[in-house]
């Protein structure tokens, strides 16, 4: 498979009036096509700067970025926010909709700031809401809807632009118990289809979903291994 995400050493730095607090301190990986990847972590340990800067929603101090072998690293903003807009989906806690606006709209949102024509955009999204299970709640506004189903919502916009990466971050933690299941379900789903996805969380139990489970401490590598093999049938094909 395919390298979509490599770092090399990637430190940040942040300065915090005359201390400087290293959140990354040489952090190197991959991620293939197609893997499911949770980045786990105690407060502190690096997750949400590792995130960020997965996200290009941060720039390392240090270190290579290359994303689908394209050097991120050095990008400067419209260039990264191009990546963002292009070949991320992101997946939010609090799941980010416009309140006036109905779920059709909220997903067509990405594919507005890429300057796709209205009904491409409509046809594109439409196909989204089905595939997150939401046909029948297109013109339904985010405070008519429960709250798995405006998360459904927001992975259904996260997956319009049919991005490289999903990259979800803590995206139960709004959630109940049941609903929360829900949404992880969707997620195997989704790589089964062949998605890439990346998920952020303090949660065993949904780390346990993924694939794979990188360990962060104190900005680096922890720990890193394979937990579970891919035995969906559609997966395989995609493999195939």
């Amino acid at each position: 498979m395919s390298t979509v995400i490599s770092l090399r050493d990637i430190t940040k730095i942040y300065q915090m009036g005359d201390t400087e607090v290293g959140a990354l301190r040489g952090v190197s990986l991959d991620i293939r096509k197609n893997e499911y990847v949770a980045i786990m972590g105690p407060s502190g340990s690096g997750k949400s700067t590792l995130m960020n800067v997965i996200g290009c929603l941060d720039t390392p101090t240090s270190g290579l970025y290359e994303f689908n072998g394209i050097n991120v690293s050095d990008m400067n903003d419209n260039e990264l926010a191009k990546i963002r807009n292009k070949e991320i989906g992101f997946v939010f806690q609090t799941f980010n909709l416009l309140a006036r606006s109905d779920s059709l709209h909220n997903v067509e949102l990405p594919l507005i700031y890429g300057g796709i024509s209205s009904s491409k955009r409509k046809l594109l999204a439409e196909e989204a809401m089905v595939k997150v299970g939401l046909g029948d709640r297109m013109h339904h506004k985010p405070n008519e809807l429960s709250g798995g189903q405006r998360q459904r919502v927001a992975i259904a916009r996260a997956l319009v632009t049919r991005p490289s990466i999903i990259l979800a971050d803590e995206p139960t933690g709004n959630l109940d118990t049941k609903t929360g299941d829900e949404i992880m379900n969707l997620f195997e789903d989704l790589h089964a289809d062949g998605n890439t996805i990346i998920l952020v969380t303090h949660e065993e139990y949904i780390a346990e979903h993924a694939h794979r489970i990188i360990r962060l401490r104190d900005g680096l590598i922890e720990h890193d291994e394979i937990v579970k093999e891919r035995v969906s049938a559609k997966t395989e094909k995609v493999i195939a």
